[in-house]
């Protein structure tokens, strides 16, 4: 099915969701049933106005980033970079944070939500390599630790009682809040990446999903939309899917068993 799909694309957009970095090691939100498999993740609103939020976040995302920034891109990643290379993807959108894409050598990726290689000052905007903070965070606090419990949003499974004696420091050129680089469960993606988005899916010739339930509506307007434009749409997820009545090819398996059926 997706040979088929795919054998009369030269512009095709890609939207990829947590299922295809499932294999790198990064869990993944959601069940087959596309339920939560965790609680909720922190919440936009709680990280800009909860000092205690930051504090557990920044305990529990120091322990998760060294092994989201050793993570290796999949079969599938390197695939779609083939596709972008044979001229039959034109861009992929992707939901996730980790950077995967770009490591499996993808060059148009539209990061949707953000990047956790990277800080940002909620102030004066400037942005910090992620590396740096870690030492910084390290440096005012010695007892941070890393931990193999990884978590889907890049942080780990580590016990609380310590967060409240995390120091969090402050932006270098201004002294206000660092934020990770990404948009939280809550926050708003920014106006223009959606329109540059759509604009791409109006002269687009497809849409492929890999990997996301489109749970969340950031990602399920660009399958809305291309639906409306009357554009093929194909999905490839194990699990259940929101707005499936506008996918026309589903298949139901992870990404990596899909294409290496391209393959045979």
């Amino acid at each position: 099915m997706l040979q088929d799909f795919l054998s009369n694309k030269q512009s095709l957009i890609i939207l990829t969701g947590a299922g295809i970095s499932a294999g790198s090691g990064i869990p993944t939100y959601r069940d087959a049933n596309g339920d939560w498999q965790r609680s909720t993740p922190i919440q936009h609103g709680e990280f800009i106005n909860q000092p205690s939020s930051r504090q557990r976040y920044w305990l529990r995302s120091y322990a998760g980033w060294p092994a989201v920034n050793r993570a290796e891109p999949t079969f599938s990643h390197k695939a779609i970079t083939h596709l972008e290379e044979s001229g039959v993807a034109r861009l992929v959108v992707t939901q996730n944070v980790d950077r995967l894409h770009q490591k499996a050598g993808t060059r148009r990726v539209i990061d949707l939500h953000g990047r956790l290689d990277r800080v940002v000052c909620l102030e004066c905007q400037a942005h910090y390599d992620r590396q740096w903070f870690q030492q910084q965070l390290k440096q005012v606090n010695p007892f941070l630790a890393e931990s193999d419990q990884l978590a889907p949003d890049g942080d780990a499974h580590v016990e609380s009682c310590l967060a409240s004696q995390v120091d969090v420091p402050d932006c270098p050129a201004c002294s206000s809040t660092l934020k990770p680089d990404v948009v939280f469960f809550g926050g708003q993606v920014s106006k223009d990446i959606v329109e540059e988005i759509y604009r791409s899916l109006d002269n687009a010739d497809g849409l492929l999903i890999i990997g996301s339930s489109l749970k969340v509506f950031s990602g399920y307007r660009f399958s809305r939309y291309a639906a409306s434009l009357n554009l093929p749409v194909a999905a490839i997820n194990p699990g259940k899917m929101r707005g499936e009545e506008l996918i026309g090819t589903m298949i139901r398996c992870d990404a990596d068993r899909a294409f290496h059926s391209l393959r045979k």
